[in-house]
């Protein structure tokens, strides 16, 4: 007989969204322009030219979505603000409308009895900020700040789970290093400086949330692969050393107040990242990031086996699964629940947050509705029971997670990938809009009624 998993009492099911990804809407009622925008319509960023323009339209169907939600029973939402919906220059002027649009979101989602999660940043940068010079400037931190207090004031009387980032990395290296998001940069140098600044804003306004809130609780995301080398050569080991330390300790270290890891600094030395040294560090940054947090948010997806390509590297000794739609999603991305489990404790065992949340956790898979309209997504249920197993394990190795968000609660727009990749457990026909629970949702439902499967 199979073993039941049973999750904790007050286990948090949830779903997770952004705001460019849902909200289309991208110039109406005041909102300003953001680096996506500017991203989306610069011609070859994106597959197939697609935008966010309109994206799931959710900006004007929240009241349906909040209804599917409810249908669905999640007991938590987490959703993105979009910041130049409220300051559409990134400073200054308030845009009221958008504050209302989230305000009668909040009110909406606590009238359904689900838990909002507010992220603070999941990547849309007003492009007026990035016009000054973005992420790599300490003005844009101290812009940050200002947003940050005007949107906690407005909804921390209701709003009581805050994350202000969401993963930082992507947003430094990905945008400001690889170029592969906005605003597409290709200099380390920017991005290493981008990285001080997103973890100096999110220190800066963790104990501001806390006065404009009172009795909420403040927390970051980060993003891990499960990174491990593919070999015992030394070339692979240290590729893994240095692919963990850039995306995982560069930004946990300091967080939890252990400055800088000494080795990726020097990485970024004999890469040509720091010609100054560490000289956009002043007196108090460190301590600042260091705030005391609640708790860490998680975003998990699949390992990473890091290979040297060097004719001297020892033979390879990679273990990959099988090329198989159970083992691979569409991202090209490998299904390997056992590194969820792995991430999670080691975020633990090293730097002992008070709880964890998996804030995001999917797989994308496109498999169409049917003759009869049902959406047979047997592979993303497969992926999200063998993760849900691998996060139960970890529970009982004593990790304290406390809830899980699955990515997505829609299929949306896949930021440089656009339509062409679907996350959601609920299918969007992005020409008329409709949204149909595919059986992965209804596998999910029945999970949160139950708690266990």
């Amino acid at each position: 007989m199979a073993k039941k998993i049973i999750f904790p009492e007050n286990f948090i099911w949830g779903a997770a969204t952004a705001s460019y990804q849902i909200e289309g809407a991208w110039n109406k009622h005041g909102k300003g322009e953001s680096i996506w925008d500017r991203f989306s319509h610069t011609p070859g960023k994106v597959s197939n030219g697609d935008t966010g323009d309109v994206a799931n339209d959710h900006y004007r169907l929240w009241k349906k979505d909040i209804r599917l939600m409810k249908q669905l029973g999640l007991k938590a939402y987490r959703f993105s603000a979009a910041w130049p919906r409220i300051l559409p220059k990134g400073r200054g002027r308030v845009n009221q409308k958008g504050l209302d649009f989230y305000s009668k979101l909040v009110d909406g989602l606590l009238n359904a009895g689900i838990r909002p999660f507010v992220t603070l940043y999941h990547w849309d940068l007003p492009q007026a900020l990035e016009d000054e010079g973005g992420w790599p400037l300490r003005s844009t931190a101290e812009a940050f700040v200002e947003y940050a207090d005007v949107f906690s004031r407005a909804l921390g009387d209701r709003v009581k789970d805050w994350i202000t980032f969401n993963e930082p990395a992507c947003s430094a290296w990905l945008g400001y290093d690889i170029g592969e998001h906005a605003p597409g940069l290709k200099d380390l140098a920017n991005g290493t400086r981008a990285s001080h600044h997103l973890l100096l804003a999110h220190g800066w306004s963790v104990p501001m949330i806390r006065r404009n809130s009172p009795d909420s609780e403040v927390g970051i995301t980060l993003n891990s692969n499960w990174t491990v080398a593919a070999s015992n050569s030394a070339l692979d080991l240290d590729a893994a050393r240095q692919g963990e330390g850039k995306w995982v300790r560069w930004f946990a270290d300091p967080v939890y107040g252990r400055g800088y890891p000494s080795d990726v600094v020097a990485d970024f030395e004999r890469l040509g990242a720091l010609p100054n040294g560490l000289d956009f560090i002043e007196v108090g940054d460190m301590k600042a990031i260091s705030a005391p947090l609640d708790f860490l948010g998680v975003n998990y997806y699949n390992r990473d086996l890091k290979r040297v390509d060097d004719p001297t590297n020892e033979p390879q000794k990679i273990f990959l699964s099988p090329k198989t739609p159970e083992n691979w999603t569409e991202m090209n991305w490998e299904n390997y629940p056992d590194g969820l489990a792995n991430v999670i404790s080691r975020y633990y065992y090293d730097y002992q947050p008070l709880k964890i949340y998996i804030t995001e956790n999917g797989a994308s898979y496109s498999t169409p509705p049917d003759e009869k309209g049902n959406v047979p997504d047997e592979h993303r249920t497969l992926y999200l029971r063998t993760h849900l197993a691998a996060a139960n394990r970890a529970i009982q190795a004593g990790v304290p997670l406390a809830g899980y968000f699955v990515w997505s609660l829609m299929d949306n727009f896949e930021w440089a990938k656009g339509y062409e990749q679907r996350f959601g457990i609920v299918w969007v026909d992005f020409d008329t809009q409709k949204r149909t629970l595919k059986d992965s949702a209804k596998w999910y439902r029945n999970v949160i009624r139950k708690n266990r499967f």
